[in-house]
């Protein structure tokens, strides 16, 4: 066939889509995109997961086809006449027509409605919860690509698949792509996006100067190597953790989490594939590790991703309440970041808008419901980090007990590194002469008792206890199934917090144990139990060297090493059960359940375990429908300032339309088996494309028909995040240091900020390079988070947050006007633009140039002009003034004060704080 047959062909198809390809084709009415919809705004309120109204609801498919409580059936397939729903949204009778007290449908709704029952009422998942296909690319076998019927301009604009996408959907609106950025404005652009630093003036101008054709990829290949790519998302992935270095709630008292922050920083920077970084925070420490079985030490630091849910240390507080808490945060939290679902109003009721039943949401808080944390002030479990003598210990305690029996060593080794499985005296039920010490231990005097319910003594040869006094003879015995029943252990109760270890006698089965206090000396005072756990015995008793064995064992439990919290599953008889909260009220339970997903999404494969590490197996398997779409969003919405689901916390029924899913599904497939998961690839891929390289300077036409760029018809201009602007501030001052790791640190911030009336702690100013690291390093105290970020819209951590809300607000002028490390980079800045020119005119412009790499327009520079020189007169009037502003230098003039308040000015400009 010709080519000019080709042409005519394509010509009067061309000619067709003048016409309505709907009414040319047959339309049928979609459920998901037309139907579910208009159930959602109107029916859902009072027949939805909330309601039942008249025992009707429109949730689930085969509950719309059930007759309701007046024995009409709502919907009946093929009949919209016979359907009790349309007769009663057309029903003339205000008592039967409904909505009841809503808004009535419009004609355009009915008919949709009618239209979709007499086609079969064709029920439809949520096309984020379906299997992901991968689409084809829009160009691939398109008949106008082939004959060149394309604009010829558009075909060359397109670099990779992404392009192809953008510019289908661009050629629907009648919009055109933009022309490529300046590659000033580009270098800056991925500079930041890519390791959250602006580029230096030298890498501009090579990149500028290279006419290879892959200069740009050398960029952003430079760029993702760089140690900085892995501090900037992790910024990003701190608002996911609810990362603070606080527990959170009244007292808001310290917490050592920085090295899972660290973790998510390495893991990053060496590109680990996505899916073994979820599997390793949601189940590390379920992952097996070394020849003692122990995980690996970075396994069980990850699972702090869960260990950031907060902590009431409050006196009288309810420890199980405040778990449980806890509990449905990591639920939450978890659907949230990797399901991108409203999941949290199924504590109470079934989804109101998606068919998720109120047993499913305790069904998967079943998987999180073993871990050992307690709401304990010593929130434990904690990995304990050995240092020095102590570590020496442990590893001769190993050695000993793989030597005589190395079946116990990883056992042994679990409780020296994590203290698990271990019996929390809060736990404890009190009898006489006891109580509650410190929110969380158990107090007890002369003639007092407790008992300890069902324990398993089942093989256990000795008992471990934390246990201390400030009397003196004081005698604690341990006695089976009643309070004068049969002795298994007395302890003499030492002086000082310590931990001993008494032999018990062989006991099978499970069994109270009661404990009761001898104290005669000093009978009022209290002796403190923390906790007390039955293990078996340690191998090799009887042999030399024995006794100082045992003595480390208990030498290296009694210390307080560096530790941080993090989750340890509960087995055997620690592991709980899990039942139903009526309404959602912890105190109501209902049904006991099992550890399953919803049915919404693919099932678990049988070969998969029933907890955690099953459960985040199954959410990084080919099958989950949402995890790589919601991911691929999520890095997509903080290029490009909006996901291509927009409500990147929401890809259910009432979350934003896709404005590309075509893309998203490409992209989401491409990440799982393209790139095999990682992260790396995938932004090389985005950054690389046409679209992100657009300019993002805009004309009328642009203004009018895209002017929220939702088509991407240009380049993205967004507001830097909170951690951006001041890293900004620092690198472009030259102040930034590059230091990585370690300990949170406490920079500049105003004073008085803290208020920490139950603990004393201070904000103690960080010294020497620790005041100028990245924001990523800085103490996040969730009651008084670093006041210039929350300015800028970061959030306080005490929950997930998917999504920065941006704002503009005059407080985040005055931050960057008034802020001492804002200050102080300005100062560093006039240094650096005194140096580099020797008029004002040409450090002003300079002073620009260093912060965005643009020559400064005339009339911008009268502006700053002006600045300098009324600030010149100003301290030249009273040079007294010069050192209030220059405070951080050893310099003094008035011509250096002036430039610092004009630098000042310079790093509050709009251009300084956006990315073009």
């Amino acid at each position: 066939m010709k080519k000019s047959v080709f042409i005519g062909i394509g010509i009067g198809v061309l000619m067709l889509s003048a016409w309505s390809w709907r009414g040319w084709l047959g339309h049928k009415v979609d459920y998901n995109t037309e139907v579910k919809p208009i159930l959602n705004k109107h029916c859902m309120g009072c027949h939805g997961g909330v309601k039942k109204a008249g025992d009707v609801s429109f949730l689930f498919e085969h509950e719309m086809l059930e007759p309701g409580k007046s024995g009409k059936i709502p919907v009946v397939r093929g009949n919209a006449e016979a359907s009790e729903m349309i007769r009663r949204i057309e029903s003339k009778d205000p008592d039967e027509r409904m909505p009841k007290n809503g808004v009535p449908l419009t004609d355009e709704e009915v008919s949709i409605l009618k239209k979709w029952i007499n086609e079969g009422a064709e029920w439809k998942q949520h096309w984020s919860y379906t299997r992901i296909e991968k689409p084809e690319v829009p160009s691939a076998g398109n008949i106008w690509n082939l004959y060149g019927l394309l604009d010829a301009g558009n075909s060359k604009w397109a670099k990779n698949e992404i392009d192809h996408f953008v510019l289908d959907r661009l050629k629907k609106e009648d919009l055109s792509p933009s022309p490529e950025a300046d590659r000033a404005t580009l270098i800056r652009r991925v500079s930041l996006d890519i390791t959250g630093l602006p580029p230096t003036q030298k890498e501009v101008t090579d990149f500028e100067k290279d006419k290879s054709a892959n200069a740009y990829e050398k960029v952003v290949d430079r760029l993702l190597q760089s140690p900085a790519y892995g501090e900037r998302w992790t910024s990003m992935w701190m608002d996911l953790a609810r990362y603070a270095d606080t527990k959170g709630y009244e007292s808001d008292g310290g917490r050592t989490m920085w090295r899972y922050r660290d973790y998510v920083v390495k893991s990053f920077n060496e590109d680990k594939p996505f899916d073994k970084f979820t599997i390793e925070q949601l189940a590390g420490d379920l992952i097996p590790g070394d020849k003692d079985g122990f995980p690996t030490r970075e396994n069980i630091i990850a699972t702090g991703f869960h260990r950031n849910t907060m902590t009431n240390n409050e006196g009288g507080t309810d420890d199980e309440e405040f778990r449980t808490a806890a509990l449905i945060d990591r639920v939450n939290t978890t659907w949230e970041v990797w399901q991108g679902t409203t999941f949290g109003c199924v504590q109470c009721h079934s989804h109101p808008y998606d068919p998720i039943r109120h047993e499913d949401y305790y069904k998967y808080m079943a998987f999180f419901n073993n871990t050992r944390d307690e709401d304990v002030w010593d929130e434990w479990p904690k990995m304990r980090f050995y240092k020095g003598e102590d570590s020496a210990k442990v590893e001769r305690v190993k050695q000993w007990i793989s030597a005589h029996d190395s079946k116990l060593t990883g056992e042994f080794a679990q409780f020296m590194h994590v203290m698990e499985p271990k019996i929390n005296a809060h736990n404890f039920e009190k009898g006489d002469q006891s109580t509650v010490l410190l929110i969380s231990y158990y107090g007890v005097k002369d003639k007092g008792n407790a008992r300890i319910p069902k324990v398993d003594l089942s093989g256990a040869g000795q008992l471990v206890m934390n246990v201390s006094t400030g009397a003196e003879n004081a005698v604690l015995s341990f006695h089976l199934d009643k309070i004068d029943g049969p002795l298994l252990a007395k302890v003499a109760v030492p002086k000082r917090d310590t931990v001993v270890v008494a032999p018990i006698p062989a006991v099978n089965g499970s069994h109270d144990v009661f404990l009761k206090l001898s104290s005669p000396t000093k009978p009022e005072d209290w002796v403190r139990i923390t906790w007390l756990a039955f293990q078996k015995l340690l191998p090799g008793a009887g042999e030399k060297d024995y006794v100082k064995i045992v003595e480390d064992y208990a030498s290296v439990l009694s210390k307080y090493p560096e530790s941080m919290p993090v989750l340890w599953e509960g087995k055997k008889d620690f592991a709980r059960k899990t039942q139903v909260f009526v309404r959602g009220n912890w105190m109501v339970k209902g049904a006991e359940v099992k550890a399953d997903v919803p049915k919404l999404l693919a099932p678990i494969p049988k070969e998969y375990s029933r907890d955690r590490l099953g459960l985040a197996k199954w959410m990084v398997n080919r099958d989950n429908a949402l995890t790589s779409r919601v991911i691929v969003n999520r890095f997509w919405e903080q290029l490009f300032g909006r996901g291509i689901v927009e409500t990147v916390e929401d890809f259910g029924s009432q979350g934003s339309e896709p404005t590309h899913r075509e893309l998203l599904d490409w992209l989401a497939v491409s990440f799982m088996e393209d790139y095999q998961w990682s992260v790396k690839k995938l932004l090389k891929e985005i950054v690389m494309s046409a679209t992100y390289r657009q300019s993002s300077k805009t004309d009328q036409e642009r203004i009018e028909k895209d002017p929220y760029n939702i088509w991407i018809s240009r380049g993205p201009r967004v507001r830097l995040s909170a951690e951006q602007v001041r890293d900004q501030a620092l690198a472009c001052s030259g102040l930034l240091s590059k230091k990585m790791y370690g300990p949170s640190v406490m920079p500049p911030q105003p004073d008085k900020i803290w208020q920490s009336p139950y603990s004393g702690e201070k904000w103690v100013l960080s010294e020497g390079e620790d005041r100028y690291r990245r924001g990523v390093y800085t103490y996040w105290k969730r009651t008084a988070p670093y006041p210039s970020m929350t300015t800028f819209d970061a959030p306080s951590r005490e929950f997930c947050q998917s999504r920065r809300i941006l704002t503009n607000t005059p407080l985040q002028a005055l931050v960057t006007l008034n802020d001492p490390v804002y200050l102080e980079a300005a100062q560093n800045l006039a240094t650096k633009m005194l140096k580099s020119g020797k008029t004002p005119d040409q450090q002003l412009k300079e002073g620009y140039r260093l912060l965005t790499y643009q020559p400064i327009e005339e009339k911008s520079l009268k502006v700053l002009v002006k600045v300098y020189n009324e600030a010149l007169q100003a301290y030249k009037r009273k040079p007294g003034e010069v050192d209030s502003i220059l405070v951080y230098r050893k310099e003094r003039s008035p011509e250096l004060a002036a430039l610092t308040v004009s630098a000042n000015v310079l790093l509050n400009l709009d251009n300084v704080v956006t990315k073009e």
